[in-house]
């Protein structure tokens, strides 16, 4: 019998965002792989850490966290041999993904190379766009209005496009592009109604109107354009 893959989404920062299932799953993995930074520990093990077994092996995928591209698919490759090797030994092997799995999430890139070979399990967990909008205490969307999320390496003509077309709309993915967006933002007059939000659900956790946001912004961030305030209506 073979083991069973499990892609666990742990949340945006806090652990209390982890679901039950997901700490359960956690707590009697007998190997736990999640992604980490060539320096520094891993955001996805710091959150899941309380739950993680004294005796569980622990794979660390290190994906380096630069601007420059890497060998992406050497690394998912080398990475889902190891767990390979654990899944035939019966072995079930929960991977840590921070938010959710499916959202942005560099598990699906282990799920194209096992799913099929291997029983897999996704335990879906809160997104970062969900953390942000509850930090902001604003609701981005009501009755029949459409929710756009854009990452913010696009070009300025598909985001202008985009934005045209959207009711509410999410940026995520903002670092050094934070400067071009505000511009951008000025141009389509939705600066007023923009808000940056950082590190949701963490102690450092900030809300700020566009106009007062950094002019570099760390990755845990993102841009929320709300649509109609339910309370004006």
């Amino acid at each position: 019998m073979t083991g069973r893959l499990y892609g666990i989404g742990v949340g945006p920062g806090d652990p209390e965002l982890m679901t039950l299932k997901a700490h359960r799953l956690i707590a009697r993995a007998p190997v736990v792989a999640y992604p980490a930074p060539d320096s520094g520990e891993s955001f996805a093990r710091a959150i899941a850490a309380g739950a993680i077994s004294p005796g569980a092996e622990e794979i660390p995928i290190v994906i380096p966290m630069r601007t420059a591209r890497f060998p992406a698919q050497e690394i998912y490759d080398a990475a889902a041999s190891r767990i390979e090797t654990h899944l035939a030994a019966g072995r079930d092997v929960v991977v840590l993904c921070e938010g959710d799995p499916f959202f942005y999430g560099s598990f699906m890139y282990l799920h194209a190379r096992l799913a099929g070979r291997f029983p897999v399990e996704i335990v879906p967990g809160v997104s970062s766009p969900s953390a942000c909008t509850a930090a902001a205490a604003r609701p981005l969307c009501a009755r029949n209005e459409a929710l756009t999320i854009l990452p913010a390496p696009l070009p300025d003509t598909e985001l202008r496009a985009r934005l045209a077309r959207t009711d509410a709309a999410i940026v995520i993915k903002l670092g050094r592009h934070l400067p071009r967006l505000r511009r951008l933002l000025d141009e389509l007059g939705l600066s007023a109604r923009t808000l940056y939000v950082r590190h949701a659900s963490l102690p450092q956790q900030e809300v700020l109107a566009l106009a007062d946001a950094p002019e570099i912004a760390p990755y845990f961030s993102m841009l929320l354009i709300p649509g109609s305030d339910p309370h004006a209506t």
